[in-house]
């Protein structure tokens, strides 16, 4: 006969709550996957556009698909009303990333480049006050200040902040021993995590 174990109250408690915060991430992901259908667009384009579009992304120092994210912004901003809430959040967002790629560069080339740039970069650019007017307007995703969704949002702009200084100055991601990213946190910044940076030698 196997060996009964004998459950007990605590453990019954401890299961069930492991087993709701399961439940919890599983829907969470869902959530997550049906939003990034939601808003995902697939189409086809021509080989001689596809290659001028790649061009143009290269020349710009992007990737096609922040390009072509970028044109559709341009446009939403472009076309509508002048007090329109979103056409005024993307035009924030695009200062926002236009103003850390420039100071990214101009750091670089004044060779301030180290393991935590990118959060140099950011506290540099947080000392101006039309920069850090325009980063609140970008980074609340539109939703009500405190709120989950402008959270998800503020994670969402600090990540592509990010990932545009380490491509403007041609950097990579610094690995741990383990070869894992590494990482940092910081507190009273207008980013909390970010990612150390390194450059081949």
């Amino acid at each position: 006969m196997g060996k009964v174990e004998k459950i007990t109250k605590g453990k019954a408690v401890a299961a069930a709550a492991t087993g709701d915060a399961a439940d919890r991430g599983a829907r969470r992901a869902k959530r997550l996957e049906k939003l990034a259908k939601a808003s995902t667009v697939t189409f086809t384009m021509e080989i001689a556009v596809r290659r001028f579009m790649d061009a143009q992304a290269k020349a710009a120092g992007m990737n096609l698909t922040h390009y072509m994210q970028q044109l559709v912004d341009n446009h939403v901003i472009e076309s509508a009303p002048a007090d329109d809430a979103l056409a005024q959040r993307l035009a924030a967002k695009r200062h926002v990333i236009s103003e850390v790629v420039a100071r990214a560069k101009a750091m670089d080339a004044a060779g301030k480049f180290e393991d935590h740039f990118i959060l140099n970069v950011v506290q540099d650019a947080a000392k101006d006050a039309t920069f850090a007017k325009q980063y609140d307007v970008a980074s609340s995703g539109g939703a009500e200040a405190g709120s989950r969704a402008a959270q998800r949002a503020r994670v969402s702009l600090n990540q592509q902040i990010g990932r545009v200084i380490k491509k403007a100055i041609g950097a990579r991601s610094k690995r741990t021993e383990k070869g894992k990213i590494a990482r940092a946190q910081v507190q009273d910044a207008l980013i909390s995590t970010y990612t150390l940076l390194d450059k081949p030698s």
